[in-house]
């Protein structure tokens, strides 16, 4: 297994596991590491996109920058995790609840 295998590997795994709750609602995600900066002078500067595409939704995308690739996909794993938590619990959300103002204190 060369270097790039195991940061493929390394890359699934982690995102795998941070977005494992969300396993029956995602098809697909797909995954986009670039450094920014290649070649050039200054601070390296990685990034990572990721897309989930939920069953029936229209997809979901979030960027993260960092110094290190491993930095870049962890930081956007955590991001999706929230976006498709924020999301799916919109969903799962019911209207038409108990108001705050139907409580009395006796």
């Amino acid at each position: 297994m060369d270097e790039n295998d195991e940061l493929v590997h390394r890359t699934e795994a982690e995102i795998a596991s941070v977005l494992e709750r969300f396993s029956e609602q995602i098809t697909r995600v797909e995954v986009h590491l670039s450094d920014e900066n290649a070649g050039k002078g200054g601070p390296d500067y990685k990034r990572c996109l990721l897309e989930a595409r939920p069953a029936g939704q229209p997809p979901v995308a979030v960027t993260n920058h960092a110094t290190t690739i491993e930095e870049a996909y962890v930081g956007a794993a955590h991001k999706l995790a929230s976006r498709l938590n924020s999301r799916f619990g919109r969903l799962n959300e019911n209207k038409g609840g108990t108001s705050i103002r139907g409580r009395h204190t006796i």
